[in-house]
């Protein structure tokens, strides 16, 4: 976890663990959304949707939940530029509030997608008077939410530990103290589980998956996520990754395939797009596809004019990420066989986070994309030229025009299309060279029933004893 502020970071494991703190408005459902805090809602017009608060929901500080509570909280992120959600919700341009229990949220434009992002990270609902009173600082020392579960502690890159609410408004917790630890290591996290240190490892090795199965008492639980590995290159000037041929060469080098078959056991799906199915605006033209041509690699740095050679950084987090490391130190061999010498940085996952918010990598780093909105607006939105400033400064007009245009686009099926287009011209410019879809793949007490999430969320309500 790196931090509680919720609308300041872009981080699922974080969010994993947020979502048994604070709920959302409303969450997504088998079909559909279904009531949170918000018990209805409804469309009034194009840009205005008008939503009614349960009634008795605290506070794990006691206030009771009302809708200054929602007007604070979705504001904040609208208007501060400088908080890396902000252009997840910069579409809101007012909560106007009619009652204790009812308020409007009132957009710029149409907004199709404002219940996906109402129901992810960064709309979990925030304690205002607590926070008006007390400031912001004391907020992230003692977080305040309307979750089954309260704070208790955490030690950053160690520990967070939550306990019962016994306040809740909802069903009561299953769990009186939970505790969701760190530990980047593979053998480190591996030993904890077979040694009954831990009940749930996230990111299970697969060299240790044969090892956990035959232990009497854990067994491997996998399912797909919506998470896409990829490289991220810097389109600056200055930068050889500003070159399409460079970048072009740099996807041709990799052998995604050979990276799944070799780390992963082929646990994941190669791809030339980030929107991958299940996500409203997927191509799935694109889905399921890699280009692997070394030999033509080396042709393209030779006409850059880099025949003799190109020397690039590339960053990369260790231990967020199954076989992150592993996949960096291919991707530098890969790219060695076509002549270009990469230098790896390997950071601690907070470490990273804050170079990441900092926008301050070099040429190239390596991430993990979710996407919790189930949408095609969230996936590609840091490629828009505002979003990307600084960290990429991609800039196509005809990408930002489709982007622009689909955003506010009430017509599903012509949003779709946008979408779509806009991949097609993104896998061609690689302003993000996409690598592969991830499997997760957890190592699981035997006691215990738990199913992995499409989102990577872990609702300890949803862990149960056998």
């Amino acid at each position: 976890m790196v931090t509680f502020d919720i609308h300041d970071h872009n981080t699922t494991s974080t969010e994993a663990i947020h979502v048994n703190m604070f709920n959302y408005l409303v969450k997504r459902g088998e079909d559909g959304f279904d009531p949170d805090l918000a018990e209805s809602w409804e469309n009034v017009d194009d840009n205005t949707w008008k939503f009614k608060l349960r009634e008795g929901v605290k506070f794990h500080n006691g206030e009771e939940l009302t809708a200054d509570d929602v007007k604070f909280t979705l504001e904040r992120v609208a208007n501060d530029n400088k908080l890396l959600e902000h252009g997840n919700y910069s579409q809101i341009k007012e909560v106007k509030v009619i009652n204790d229990l009812e308020f409007e949220i009132i957009t710029h434009q149409p907004e199709p997608a404002l219940l996906n992002r109402l129901s992810r990270l960064g709309s979990g609902i925030l304690p205002s008077k607590y926070i008006e009173e007390e400031g912001w600082d004391k907020f992230l020392e003692n977080p305040v939410g309307t979750g089954p579960y309260k704070f208790v502690e955490w030690k950053k890159d160690d520990r967070v530990v939550i306990e019962a609410n016994s306040d809740y408004f909802g069903e009561a917790p299953k769990w009186n103290k939970v505790t969701f630890r760190a530990i980047p290591e593979d053998s480190t996290r591996v030993s904890e589980l077979l040694t009954g240190g831990v009940d749930i490892a996230t990111n299970l090795p697969p060299s240790d998956w044969e090892r956990v199965k035959d232990n009497e008492a854990t067994e491997v639980a996998q399912g797909p996520t919506q998470r896409v590995m990829m490289l991220v290159l810097r389109q600056t000037e200055g930068h050889a990754t500003s070159d399409p041929k460079v970048r072009e060469a740099i996807d041709l080098a990799i052998d995604k395939q050979a990276i799944l078959d070799s780390l992963m056991e082929g646990s994941g799906t190669v791809t030339r797009t980030r929107v991958t199915p299940g996500n409203t605006g997927a191509n799935e033209d694109l889905y399921g596809k890699t280009l692997y041509d070394p030999e033509k690699a080396k042709q393209l740095l030779k006409e850059a004019g880099y025949g003799d050679g190109l020397e690039l950084k590339l960053s990369a987090p260790n231990g967020r990420y199954l076989k992150d490391k592993e996949s960096a130190e291919l991707i530098q061999a890969m790219l060695g066989e076509v002549g270009i010498d990469l230098k790896l940085e390997f950071l601690e996952w907070s470490s990273f986070a804050d170079k990441y918010a900092s926008k301050s990598f070099d040429d190239m780093f390596l991430i993990g994309y979710g996407n919790s909105m189930f949408d095609a607006a969230l996936a590609l939105d840091r490629l828009s030229s505002k979003q990307a400033e600084g960290e990429t400064d991609y800039n196509n007009p005809e990408v930002d025009k489709l982007l622009e245009e689909a955003m506010s686009n009430m017509n599903a099926e012509e949003r779709a299309k946008q979408y779509q287009k806009a991949q097609e011209i993104i896998a061609e410019e690689r302003p993000q060279i996409y690598l592969y879809q991830l499997d997760a793949v957890y190592g699981v007490n035997k006691g215990l029933n738990f199913e992995p999430r499409l989102d990577e969320m872990l609702y300890v309500d949803d862990i149960t004893v056998k």
